[in-house]
């Protein structure tokens, strides 16, 4: 199997429902597609094994890639293939709204010339046979999902066909229930509704300044990865696109984290939200199964807001030959101190935003544990396989606590809270700086990472105190390529690994709190150059070959550019200039 069969990540777009996602090679071809959910079992999975995984592929004779576009702030795709008898257009969308069916459809142009159409369903991640039986005009797959065409469809082993003749527009439907119409008059209905569905999703939040398209395309990404039955945000709808090609660094990411709270709360209140889609993600993770006698909240959580399964590997050759394949995630036991201070950093910014005190028992519950805890050894930000004693983690737990003891509901309460506070930053100070007067990952070690950045956009330090001047001089020296930073981890090399986009972002966000733009904006630009056409980001990005790679898209990034991106607009503000 050659590596030419795997899709370069940069050639993905994603497609959703808000229940769930498939990503849509640049030529047309369904490489990834969870039914149901995001993270229910693949009945399309060629992203990990082309040969197995399953597809839903677009044959046009001699077609290239001729660009793609979302249509509006939505969901729905329109990607174009050129022949030299002419272009075909298709359009990809999943139903939303009042009355629409659950499922993918697809939707043709008139073909240039002969199409085919070949849908493999590989039910359960590949585990298992389809069973294809005709039913009425479509054809059953297990007895769950109907498949239906504008043209006849035909079986062929474990494969379902369509040809669509030249000069002849065409659709084809992969849905959850069976229909009785199979005229395009609902289609059409449906689309109209999905798309009144996106636009007023997208009036939540309106935002003009610096990188506004991007911030748009950013924006869009966190909306198609947001679960709307509950308002869960997960952290990718993919797992195991590897961090290293051909290593053992892939994980399951179609969870919702503690981490990403506050990070992405921040982004979409700043971002010009009318707290809708920020306010129902704290309603969620503050609503989490807890599954555990001595935390407040899990780390992360399913969609169901209940314990994700042990790590399962798949029979599959995974992404580029990059094995094992997994589901689940072992993390989810790890104490985490930096996740509970990015919850009380959300709930601060969505209470000085709306004015509101909601899950206000729970945020108190997580300060109080966060008195009684910032001192033991966590696994990090990174969720390393060892207990350390991370500075960022004790960072983000102070400026939590110092944030809610503002708002605390007595005397008391706040002077616990600050006391902790207090305490931890004579612990970082006396423990946690390096000989260069870095801030250390571990106290009491010699390393320093990128997550760093990130103290004075917390509000924990200025922007230009010594021990962050230095901290930055380290990083730039050790950890970066160009404008491109890695992220240090004490369990594997993290030179073997790529550029760490997020954290690249939250470095463009110290210069621009030392008001150095133009630094600022260059390494805002390195980042968007692995961003893809459609404005997604991978977590990682390998500066030597311009490979995106991790799970895609990540959430995580995408909100940390949106923070880059409002912080630049109101430093300019400040500095007297609206431009963009």
């Amino acid at each position: 199997m050659g590596e030419s069969r795997f899709p370069a990540i940069r050639d993905l777009a994603i497609i959703g429902d808000r229940r769930t996602a498939a990503l849509v090679t640049h030529t047309g071809a369904v490489v990834w597609y969870c039914p149901g959910r995001f993270d229910y079992p693949s009945l399309l999975a060629a992203l990990l094994d082309p040969d197995r995984g399953g597809h839903w592929s677009v044959r046009l004779p001699n077609a290239m890639a001729a660009g793609r576009r979302y249509l509006e702030d939505s969901g729905i795709l329109e990607t174009t293939l050129a022949t030299p008898a002419g272009d075909l257009v298709i359009t990809d969308w999943m139903p939303m709204g009042a009355d629409t069916p659950q499922g993918l459809c697809r939707q043709f142009s008139a073909a240039p010339t002969d199409m085919a159409l070949t849908l493999a369903p590989a039910p359960d991640y590949a585990r298992r046979s389809p069973q294809l039986q005709p039913q009425g005009q479509g054809i059953q797959i297990d007895g769950q999902y109907y498949v239906y065409a504008s043209h006849p469809l035909t079986i062929s082993g474990a494969e379902i066909r369509c040809t669509i003749p030249q000069g002849d527009t065409g659709w084809c439907l992969l849905l959850n229930a069976s229909l009785d119409d199979l005229t395009d008059r609902p289609l059409k209905g449906w689309f109209q509704t999905t798309l009144e569905h996106w636009r007023e999703i997208a009036a939540h939040a309106t935002y003009h300044g610096p990188y506004e398209r991007q911030v748009a395309e950013s924006i869009r990404a966190l909306r198609l990865l947001t679960f709307e039955d509950n308002g869960g945000i997960i952290a990718a709808p993919t797992t195991s696109l590897p961090e290293v090609i051909g290593g053992q660094r892939n994980y399951d990411y179609r969870y919702v984290w503690l981490r990403d709270a506050g990070m992405i709360v921040s982004a979409l209140t700043r971002a010009g939200s009318d707290g809708t889609d920020e306010r129902r993600f704290l309603d969620f993770i503050c609503g989490y199964d807890r599954d555990s006698d001595h935390q407040p909240l899990m780390p992360f959580s399913t969609l169901d807001g209940e314990s994700p399964c042990a790590e399962t590997p798949l029979d599959l050759v995974g992404y580029r030959h990059s094995a094992p394949v997994i589901i689940g995630n072992v993390a989810k036991d790890q104490l985490q101190l930096d996740a509970y201070g990015n919850v009380l950093l959300a709930a601060k910014l969505i209470y000085n935003r709306f004015d509101t005190r909601e899950h206000w028992s729970l945020v108190a519950e997580i300060a109080d544990f966060l008195c009684d805890h910032w001192h033991e050894p966590d696994y990090g930000i990174w969720e390393e396989q060892e207990k350390h004693q991370y500075t960022s983690s004790k960072v983000v737990a102070a400026c939590g606590l110092k944030y809610i003891a503002n708002i605390a509901e007595n005397d008391a309460q706040a002077r616990r809270w600050r006391a902790a506070e207090q305490e931890i930053r004579t612990f970082v100070a006396e423990h946690c700086l390096t000989a260069e007067g870095a801030y250390a990952v571990v106290a009491g070690e010699e390393d320093v990472d990128v997550t760093a950045a990130l103290f004075p956009v917390w509000g924990y330090t200025e922007a230009d105190t010594p021990e962050m001047v230095a901290t930055i001089q380290v990083l730039e020296r050790d950890y970066a390529t160009g404008h491109l930073y890695r992220r240090h981890l004490k369990s594997f090399d993290s030179q073997q690994e790529g550029a760490f986009l997020a954290g690249t972002l939250w470095v463009a966000q110290y210069w621009i709190m030392r008001r150095d733009l133009q630094r600022a904006r260059a390494i805002m630009d390195a980042a968007l150059a692995f961003a893809n056409d459609l404005g997604l980001f991978a977590e990682e990005a390998d500066p030597a070959t311009g490979t995106m790679l991790g799970n895609f898209p990540q959430t995580f990034v995408h909100s940390a550019f949106i923070g880059a991106a409002i912080d630049l607009k109101a430093a300019l503000e400040d500095m007297g200039s609206g431009s963009k």
